[in-house]
């Protein structure tokens, strides 16, 4: 089994507060333009995420606009995803934002087949147990630089109930388990596939580079409240020219971004230059590959950019490899994912008193490298699911991780070795394979999705308001 792939579309639960509640998670995209050149859409998917910012408080005059599957969509569900909509976009540079009003059909739109979809999975049997809400719970906190119990506390701080959050959580899990379930495996890359598109990317090259070019960004948010006073936006200035600082003189970036940034994830991974917010390319077009460029001002704060990597072709030419090793433990209606973690946690504690990690692999890993002691070779980034590369990228070599859940079961992860490696022509092709294959996804997801919203019951009440 391989564990691909770290795709738009799919939560990536490892980084739901560095990624997601900061907006950079990606998911699929449609519909028309928002005025920052961000899909609107996209906007919607990203605020499906649960959210740190605070969510309004329900009023008193709730009402139900729609019923999907005997599923009720209130008033005041609609209201609260408007406001992260909102939320996302401004933090993404936004310069002017749709008006509430707008939105409300589309958001209801979006309410409904995320309904559809967590009723198709409670239908089938599709389950997310407590383990696995506790262990995004725990990512987040990281993510934040803190821990669940300093989690708990700024959630409190900004009205954030955690049990709703929680609910949340697992419903997008839900969600993306049904999706892996119904989609993935419709989609096969051919090698006429990839011809196509470097065909494709060739023809384009003698536009901007910057449209067609995929780029890896590092990113430092400076927050500033609405309604700050000129003291309050100077202090938030001086504190991004700190960070500015920090890093022009050559300190770590990611270390720098755990200091200073109140953005989520430092590196933001390679992606197509048309996914990021116009603010950020525009700024960074004619930035080289380790430039910096800040701070710039946008609705959300102040930001400080870097350029990590850039590739015309849509891949870069050297990557960080990781050489890991795994054991898999399936889950099923007879072994629930605390379970498989209780069990791979005594094997960690076996190979910490120096059992082999190997040898422990082809005893109890179900997976298919099971014979190979787990052994999943080198890979570069975007290989694995994101929660599984997220654990992964976290260990130094030798080190192993804690059980780790993913949509195949959960893991027990070894690093063997890190390098950094220029990719041959036939590696390249490879990668490509992986950005077909994630536009082939969100092809077949966005099609699958119409088919389900057809298929669902909806009966629409009083409108949004």
């Amino acid at each position: 089994m391989r564990l691909l792939i770290s795709t738009p579309r799919h939560i990536a639960l490892g980084l739901v507060c560095a990624a997601v509640l900061s907006t950079w998670s990606v998911q699929a995209q449609s519909l028309r333009p928002a005025a920052n050149g961000k899909t609107l859409s996209r906007a919607l998917s990203e605020s499906a995420q649960p959210s740190m910012q605070a969510t309004p408080t329900l009023r008193s005059a709730d009402y139900i606009v729609a019923v999907v599957n005997s599923e009720p969509v209130t008033n005041n569900e609609v209201r609260a995803r408007i406001q992260r909509v909102l939320q996302n976009l401004k933090a993404q540079g936004a310069q002017q934002l749709p008006a509430p009003q707008e939105m409300a059909g589309e958001v209801l739109e979006r309410l409904i087949v995320e309904k559809a979809q967590i009723h198709m999975a409670k239908e089938s049997g599709i389950k997310v147990d407590d383990y696995a809400v506790d262990q995004a719970l725990e990512n987040m906190a990281r993510q934040n630089g803190t821990d669940v119990a300093g989690l708990r506390r700024e959630m409190a701080k900004q009205g954030v109930d955690e049990k709703q959050l929680r609910e949340e959580i697992r419903n997008q899990m839900l969600m993306q388990r049904l999706q892996n379930r119904e989609v993935d495996g419709r989609v096969k890359v051919s090698d006429y596939d990839i011809d196509q598109y470097m065909a494709e990317q060739r023809r384009q090259s003698g536009q901007t580079d910057m449209a067609t070019a995929a780029i890896n960004l590092g990113h430092i948010l400076i927050t500033v409240p609405e309604n700050a006073s000129q003291n309050e936006v100077a202090q938030r200035q001086t504190r991004a020219e700190e960070a500015l600082a920090a890093v022009r003189r050559g300190d770590d970036f990611a270390s720098v971004a755990q200091r200073y940034s109140e953005g989520g994830q430092a590196i933001l991974g390679m992606r197509p230059a048309n996914r990021y917010p116009g603010l950020f390319i525009e700024s960074v077009a004619n930035t080289p590959v380790g430039g910096i460029v800040g701070p710039i001002r946008s609705a959300a704060g102040f930001h400080i950019l870097k350029v990590v990597d850039k590739s015309a072709s849509g891949v870069p030419a050297v990557v960080t490899q990781n050489h890991a090793r795994h054991i898999l433990l399936r889950t099923s209606p007879q072994l629930g994912e605390r379970e498989a973690a209780q069990r791979l946690a005594e094997l960690r504690q076996r190979i910490e008193g120096g059992a082999r990690f190997e040898d422990l692999a082809r005893q109890y890993s179900e997976d298919g490298s099971a014979q190979m002691g787990g052994d999943l070779g080198w890979a570069g980034p975007g290989r694995y699911v994101p929660e599984f590369e997220q654990a992964l990228n976290a260990l130094q070599p030798g080190q192993v991780s804690q059980p780790v859940v993913s949509r195949f079961g959960v893991h027990l992860i070894q690093l063997v070795d890190r390098r950094q490696a220029t990719l041959t022509p036939r590696e390249q092709r490879e990668m490509l394979r992986d950005v077909v294959r994630e536009e082939k996804l969100e092809k077949a997801h966005a099609n699958w999705l119409q088919e389900l919203r057809g298929q669902a019951y909806v009966e629409y009440r009083e409108p949004p308001q």
